[in-house]
């Protein structure tokens, strides 16, 4: 294990994220170049640093208890973290402890999109801090070699730069790859080999660690089960590992010149060929290849397809059609994905049929729409969106023919339709006019092509550091204001407070820099959620102080 050095008792309220960071994002861009230049003993040097770094434990600590989805789900132990007290004495805890023993994970089964259940692997939340403060060592060195073709669960990559890169290479006009190799691995995280993890990873200083939480097991109904093989979704460092074992698939496949594309969403990939008998191959060649990492099809779920008949990819359809000057290539929100979404919404619309006040719902209800309307902005979804705006009016009608069985129509009309969103000269909005809450209409949504990013670009390479600058500022136009815009402009896209990109999934908040100056712009600040509340906590602390000296005088 790796020695830590004594620092002084964490005041969580009282830390410099700013600091922090930049410190965690230095030693991430160190570890990068010296992989990239092959020094290994330098990168064993960096990492050792990262692995005792106070800085990475504060951002870990941060990341597991208070941005991460599963921040509430507790593991066997059955503890969360919530307050800013437990946060410090966990990451004093982490910075004072020797050897770690880890603790099974706990099993827990959520609805996947077939309707079957997905196995989930919860860690204590001690482990979840350290595989978070172990991934910022691992992951700059592997970002540095990783395929450009790789997309899952890497920093800067996304769903829409895995589907821009299907788009350029299918609707090229001349030799285009027609011909899909649609491939599906059978339980990729459930049946990683353990032993090719830890060989490929190597004399990693934390590779004990690694090899303890694929040990570990999991707890199911009280009772404890082995685990020989798989990475448990739910860790925090499972979705690396799972790139790391699958690295190497695209100079696989054109080892020996073809003229091949692979794109890969973490376990999720196709292959594009110039023929079927090619995509036979391909799937063919990459099978001793899996197996050596102790994975194999899905037979029922791997196919090959031509681009006229069409396939789905990560919630969206990819098809070429016939136009009257020949063809063209269309990507649309799914047929799968719209139901789900209709099956989403309808069970809250139920919700507040008699049991829930629409007030509490429509907040609901417009996460769900905005969250998905900005899923598939970057796709051919205006039609989509106009038809579901259709059939959430249809919705809203029959809401308030339950709601109100004895009132005509007129009346309904008058009491939730109406100008309700002020920017938009729109007379059929619907929402609670006593609270001035609406619903977001998904057409609202503007379709904007995705602008995918370059080759293997990674956040962690310092000379990219302008590039990804811009890119970030790209992505501020999806904010949900022009207000908001124009200060994330001013800001750089940047958080002031933490020094961190605004749009790295936290959530974002508007803040006040003088409390009595009003909403004019100069007088707004856009930061992430935590960084509001520490702001607010040091805010009381300091009117505190100031009421206390006041008495003494």
């Amino acid at each position: 294990m790796v020695n830590v050095t004594e620092h002084p008792a964490t005041d969580w309220n009282a830390i410099d994220w700013r600091k922090a960071n930049r410190k965690v994002v230095s030693l991430r861009q160190r570890i990068f170049r010296a992989s990239r230049e092959g020094n290994l003993k330098k990168v064993r040097s960096l990492q050792k640093l990262m692995l005792r770094s106070y800085s990475n434990t504060l951002v870990g600590v941060r990341r597991v208890t208070q941005e991460n989805h599963g921040k509430n789900t507790p593991g066997v132990d059955m503890l969360v973290v919530k307050t800013p007290e437990r946060r410090a004495w966990l990451v004093d805890y982490l910075m004072t402890f020797q050897p770690w023993k880890a603790k099974p994970n706990r099993r827990v089964y959520i609805p996947k999109a077939n309707g079957k259940l997905r196995p989930l692997g919860i860690p204590s939340i001690t482990d979840r801090a350290i595989q978070a403060r172990v991934k910022n060592a691992l992951e700059p060195f592997w970002e540095a070699r990783f395929e450009g073709n790789s997309y899952g669960f890497r920093p800067g990559r996304s769903c829409h730069d895995a589907i821009q890169r299907i788009f350029l290479n299918l609707s090229r006009p001349y030799g285009p790859r027609k011909w899909i190799a649609d491939a599906d691995i059978k339980g990729a995280f459930d049946n990683i080999s353990h032993d090719f993890l830890l060989n490929t990873i190597g004399n990693f200083p934390a590779r004990e660690l690694i090899r303890q939480w694929l040990k570990a097991g999991y707890v199911n109904k009280d009772v404890f089960y082995d685990t020989d093989k798989g990475t448990p979704q739910g860790g925090v460092i499972s979705p690396l590992l799972a790139n790391i074992a699958l690295d190497g698939m695209d100079k696989r496949l054109t080892a020996h010149g073809q003229r091949r594309t692979v794109v890969r969403y973490a376990d999720d990939f196709v292959i594009l060929c110039m023929t079927r008998e090619d995509a036979a191959m391909a799937l063919t060649e990459l099978s001793p290849w899996l197996k050596e990492r102790g994975l194999v099809y899905s037979v029922d779920k791997t196919r090959i397809v031509h681009v006229s008949e069409g396939f789905d990819f990560l919630g969206w359809n990819v098809k070429k059609y016939e136009v009257t000057n020949g063809t063209k290539l269309l990507i649309k929100p799914s047929d799968d994905a719209v139901k789900r979404l209709k099956e989403k919404l309808r069970k809250e619309w139920y919700r507040c049929i008699g049991k829930k006040p629409l007030s509490a719902s429509i907040p609901i209800l417009n996460r769900i729409i905005r969250g998905w309307a900005n899923y598939h902005r970057h796709v051919v979804a205006a039609k989509t969106f106009k038809k579901l705006d259709y059939w959430m009016f249809f919705r809203e009608i029959l809401f308030t023919k339950r709601q109100h069985k004895e009132k005509p129509w007129k009346w309904r009309k008058e009491k939730y339709f109406g100008k309700l969103h002020q920017t938009r000269d729109d007379k059929w909005v619907f929402g609670d006019k006593q609270t001035n809450n609406f619903i977001w209409k998904f057409g609202w949504t503007k379709v904007r092509r995705h602008t995918m990013v370059k080759g293997a670009a990674s956040p962690d390479d310092p000379n990219l550091k302008t590039y990804w600058q811009n890119r970030i500022m790209g992505q501020t136009k999806n904010l949900r204001s022009k207000k908001w815009r124009e200060i994330a402009k001013r800001q750089n896209g940047l958080c002031l407070r933490c020094g961190d990109y605004l749009l790295n999934e936290e959530e974002i908040q508007q803040h006040h820099i003088d409390p009595e100056g009003g909403d004019d712009v100069d007088n707004l600040e856009l930061v992430h959620l935590y960084c509001h509340q520490q702001i607010t906590a040091r805010q009381a602390k300091e009117r505190a102080r100031e009421r206390q000296q006041a008495t003494r005088r």
